[in-house]
C-alpha cells in the first residue's frame, strides 16, 4: 500500500471543524425520537443520501435514522435524518 493510500485511509471527515458527530440510531430508539417529534413514520424526517460522506463514514444504510449533533449558539442541538 502507498503512502498516499495510506494517508486517504487514516482522514475521517470528522475530524474537519465543520462536520458535526453523525450516529445511527438503534432501531430499539427509532420510535421514540418519532414520539418526541411528534410524528408517526420515519419517512416524515429530512433525507440524508445514502452517499452522503458521513453517512458513508458511519455505515449507515437505507431505512437507518441518523442522529447528528450541532453546536449552536445555545448549546449542542440533535437533528435527525432518514437515509434514502
Amino acid at each position: 500500500m502507498s503512502k498516499q493510500q495510506q494517508s486517504k485511509k487514516a482522514f475521517s471527515i470528522f475530524d474537519h471543524v465543520l462536520v458535526p458527530k453523525h450516529e445511527i440510531v438503534p432501531d430499539s430508539e427509532v420510535e421514540l425520537v418519532l414520539q418526541s417529534l411528534n410524528i408517526n413514520s420515519k419517512e416524515k424526517l429530512p433525507k440524508i443520501l445514502s452517499s452522503d460522506a458521513a453517512a458513508k463514514a458511519i455505515g449507515a444504510k437505507k431505512g437507518d435514522v441518523i442522529r447528528i449533533y450541532r453546536k449552536e449558539l445555545t448549546g449542542e442541538v440533535q437533528y435527525y435524518r432518514v437515509v434514502v
